[in-house]
């Protein structure tokens, strides 16, 4: 465990219980979160690169625009 974590952890302790049960429920649906959404991006990886591929092809052949960000 990280010595960040580890001071998370004790500062935790000291909360009341309803608030310890609170935090403990938002780690845990960060922690679900980031791994169903590495799990979605592997998933896509392919895909994802097939589309820059083909964006990259066609901005080699002209068929892309140039555009600054106002008028995106």
């Amino acid at each position: 465990m990280t010595k960040l974590l580890e001071a998370a952890m004790l500062k935790a302790r000291a909360l009341p219980q309803d608030r310890q049960d609170a935090l403990a429920r938002l780690v845990l649906d960060e922690i679900e979160s980031s791994r169903a959404w590495d799990e979605r991006f592997e998933k896509s990886a392919d895909k994802l690169e097939s589309l820059a591929t083909q964006v990259l092809d066609r901005d080699r052949k002209g068929e892309s625009l140039d555009k600054d960000w106002d008028q995106l």
